[in-house]
């Protein structure tokens, strides 16, 4: 569960530190107090993406902090080995930080990390439900990614996109290859030239800066030789070479030095020197030893670097790129080799078809079983929430193959008695709609591992006998999971095991947001406030205390 969320300088926050409780807690207040303003910051946390318009007013960064339990084992102490990221033995923390300038930075358990992986910890810590999630079942892709959801097919519906893709990869294939035949031939023939060409010369970059090395020595080996014998004639073969003459010196000094030691530091920096000359002397004569100059071998290897050359120049390339550049065309020969044989791609194609419909064939199954448990399920829900008489079915309904399967998924409703089940889109009115998106959040998250459930005002819309209901619904999930809900109806707070009121307040010209954790007495004038709004009366009091004893029962 979400043990504690930092925050620094967010939107109208400028410094919370929170820490949550478990099972089941609501977040209320005025509108504009900036309770939905905690879960955006918690979603940044969890890998949403941000720009600058997060960053307190008047402040260089944002700095969110969200610590999490880890559970022991697992899929996600899994994923953080894989990753390489360090964990603890019980905590998971992730940190986002975001300059003014839109950039930011992330970590894990004081690792760096990408927005990628904060998503993906993410899903194994928290489900983020939003004020907009009712609107976002109307679409089709919405639909089919609740119901493999809920199958456990996701991982299922991404092999079948993908052997979807390989399959329409290799249809063009063919078409492309019966299409194009007579171009396909000429560039074979032109590109089997070019390949033959590359491979006859046999590149190899270690061989390329060896003799350039060697080229560069023997071109100037009458230079060298020249150079490093004046040298040797300096240094030990002249009549006063210089290690003759630091050998007399370094005598002399020797003898000087019965007379006076001050001499000694001298005399064997004179000998240090001479010890080192006679090392380099030797060195030298050992490199005039190997040197010699070689006509043959020099010509041999410039007629190696002018045969390189002139095929990088015929193909526009530097002599480096020459492996990858015939390594592109080996593979782009083979592709087109392969397509001369027309039986070879049919039987490929046919291959990749059949490993297709084998997939979405158990996607199907998979997606069939899912929605007959799923739709008396909501349509359960429904009855509960007002709209009695009503069903609720999820329809699988054929259609031409796709990378989604073989059949588009729709939710199809009847909101009232006798009425013909339609797609969702057609027929929900806007109270309707959410009473339906709240009992399939509800119902989908009952199945779900994540052990952090947030639902930020998906209540609205509703109110009365429905919002009590909502309220035992979440309460319900509170047992075993820990339910956060940013909520403006009393109903619903009051089913609440705790709860903490957003506020805004000024401060040196500034406003600011302010949570504080109610106790008893301040839930009741809390929900008090919910329920008579400004003018808070002794009844409307006792009607709160009521409602939070009935809840607590």
């Amino acid at each position: 569960m979400l043990r504690r969320l930092s925050i620094r300088d967010f939107v109208i926050v400028d410094r919370l530190e929170l820490d949550f409780a478990a099972g089941f807690g609501a977040l209320t207040g005025e509108t504009g107090a900036g309770k939905s303003i905690l879960l955006d910051a918690l979603s940044l946390a969890l890998g949403e993406r941000a720009d600058a318009g997060v960053v307190r007013a008047g402040c260089e960064k944002a700095d969110i902090t969200a610590e999490f339990d880890l559970p022991p084992g697992g899929e996600l102490s899994a994923w953080l080995a894989d990753q390489e990221l360090d964990f603890g033995d019980d905590a998971l923390i992730l940190r986002r930080l975001v300059d003014a300038g839109g950039r930011g930075k992330a970590w894990i358990n004081g690792t760096p990390a990408t927005l990628a992986q904060l998503r993906a910890a993410g899903q194994w810590l928290a489900d983020i439900h939003g004020q907009h999630a009712h609107h976002a079942l109307l679409r089709p892709d919405t639909q089919r990614q609740l119901l493999d959801a809920r199958a456990g097919a996701e991982e299922l519906a991404a092999t079948v996109a993908a052997r979807w893709r390989e399959w329409q990869r290799l249809v063009d294939l063919r078409q492309a290859a019966e299409r194009d035949a007579a171009s396909f031939s000429r560039e074979r023939e032109l590109l089997g030239w070019q390949v033959k060409e590359l491979e006859e010369l046999a590149f190899d970059p270690a061989e390329w800066q060896d003799i350039n090395a060697e080229h560069g020595r023997l071109a100037h080996a009458a230079d060298l030789l020249g150079g490093v014998g004046e040298a040797l004639d300096n240094l030990g073969e002249g009549e006063q070479s210089a290690c003759s003459v630091l050998g007399l010196c370094a005598n002399r000094l020797s003898a000087l030095e019965a007379i006076d030691p001050a001499l000694a530091e001298a005399r064997e920096m004179i000998e240090s020197a001479a010890i080192q000359a006679d090392e380099a002397l030797h060195l030298l004569r050992r490199y005039r030893e190997r040197l010699e100059l070689d006509p043959e071998r020099l010509a041999a290897i410039e007629q190696r670097i002018g045969a390189v050359m002139d095929i990088a120049r015929k193909y526009r390339a530097a002599p480096e790129d020459l492996p990858s550049r015939s390594a592109e065309w080996r593979a782009r020969l083979d592709t087109l080799e392969a397509s001369a044989d027309p039986e070879r791609l049919a039987a490929a194609e046919r291959e990749a078809q059949e490993a297709f419909e084998e997939a979405a064939k158990q996607l199907s199954s998979m997606r069939r079983d899912a929605a007959a448990r799923l739709s008396p399920e909501i349509t359960e829900a429904m009855q509960s929430l007002a709209m009695e008489g009503g069903q609720f079915e999820v329809a699988l309904l054929a259609s031409e193959p796709s990378a989604h399967g073989l059949e588009n998924i729709e939710f199809q409703v009847a909101a009232n008695p006798g009425q013909t089940l339609r797609g969702l889109a057609k027929v929900a009115s806007g109270g309707e709609l959410s009473r339906i998106g709240l009992a399939i959040q509800v119902m989908t998250s009952r199945d779900s591992s994540t052990p952090t459930l947030i639902f930020d005002e998906v209540d609205v819309g509703i109110g009365g006998r429905v919002a009590e209901i909502v309220g035992q619904l979440l309460h319900r999930l509170g047992r075993d999971r820990q339910v956060l809900c940013v909520t403006h109806l009393p109903q619903v707070a009051a089913r609440a095991g705790w709860q903490w009121q957003i506020a805004k307040e000024t401060r040196n010209g500034q406003t600011l947001s302010v949570v504080t954790p109610l106790d008893g007495a301040g839930r009741v004038e809390e929900i008090a406030r919910m329920l008579g709004g400004v003018d808070i009366t002794d009844t409307t009091r006792r009607h709160a205390a009521e409602m939070l004893g009935g809840s607590a029962k």
